[in-house]
């Protein structure tokens, strides 16, 4: 049976809250050592309580988000606004902090499971999708979880492309199917605040036999591009031995040498018994005495000029 995708369930948005920073920890303390003091110079422990609930006071309002960290604070059920980065105040238990919102880049991992691509081609394809939060207002008060609806949009995305793709694009143009999913996906999340970076398609897998059949067809491929360069180079012997064939019945001399050296070469290795019929015998012969001839013969002198 076909392996159908696993969606994410959706998850109960929390209430987010920032650890104690050590600035208000040193502010804190500070606090509680000089109302220590001041209660151990006067004898009266109000200075001491009074401390306790100022230092309590400072550890409950002031906040610090990091530089990628943005936080929506809300005041009676209200949007207040958005802190951040930095240090803030908030008014204890009347202000609260919903979420708090990071707007550093993420990656979200993306798997299809026998996908039917338009040829009906079944394939598995993984992708990477990475995204990052531009708006945190928009992000926190347009969705319930918007890291689990930018998974599912990714992966619903993914698989509309993928089925409306034929294999052979999937396979060869991975830049135009990435770029198409980026827009397909920014265009569905931008409204709530989402901005998607690129996405990328790390790897498609097929059937095994769908690998058998098309490693049998390149090798085919090969086979007859070897064949083509095979009989293209005999196409060209033949040629160049059909014009040494006119220029030797043009000189039949040159034919009787070509033999002699034919034989020569066959004769290099001592030891070799060479047999050949009587006429050809008789026609080297002759091919011999006549390039003897050419040697020995000297050139004309120069007649000297007449006078």
């Amino acid at each position: 049976m076909p392996q159908y995708p696993t969606f994410p369930a959706p998850r109960a948005r929390r209430n987010a809250s920032l650890p104690a920073n050590t600035i208000s920890l040193s502010i804190a303390a500070i606090i509680l050592l000089a109302g220590g003091a001041l209660s151990a110079q006067t004898q009266n422990l109000l200075a001491a309580i009074i401390a306790a609930i100022i230092a309590a006071g400072v550890l409950l309002s002031l906040k610090m988000c990091n530089s990628w960290q943005r936080a929506v604070v809300l005041r009676a059920g209200k949007i207040q606004g958005i802190r951040g980065p930095g240090l803030f105040f908030i008014v204890p238990f009347l202000d609260q902090i919903f979420a708090v919102v990071d707007q550093r880049i993420r990656t979200v991992p993306v798997h299809t499971r026998q996908t039917l691509t338009r040829d009906t081609t079944p394939v598995d394809v993984d992708a990477v999708i990475f995204w990052m939060v531009h708006d945190p207002m928009r992000a926190i008060t347009e969705l319930d979880d918007f890291e689990d609806s930018v998974s599912l949009v990714a992966l619903t995305t993914l698989r509309e492309v993928v089925s409306s793709s034929d294999l052979s694009v999937l396979l060869e143009e991975r830049r135009k199917i990435d770029d198409q999913l980026r827009e397909l996906i920014e265009v569905k999340t931008r409204e709530w605040g989402v901005t998607v970076q690129s996405v990328e398609i790390r790897d498609v897998q097929l059937p095994d036999s769908l690998q058998d059949a098309m490693s049998r067809q390149a090798q085919a491929e090969r086979e007859r591009g070897a064949r083509v360069t095979l009989a293209s180079a005999e196409r060209e012997v033949a040629h160049e031995l059909a014009e040494a064939a006119k220029t030797y019945e043009a000189s039949p001399i040159a034919l009787q040498i070509l033999q002699i050296n034919r034989v020569f070469e066959m004769n290099k290795n001592r030891g070799t018994t060479i047999l050949m019929p009587t006429s050809m015998a008789d026609s080297m012969a002759t091919a011999t005495a006549f390039a003897a001839a050419l040697r020995t013969t000297p050139p004309a002198e120069e007649q000297p000029p007449a006078s």
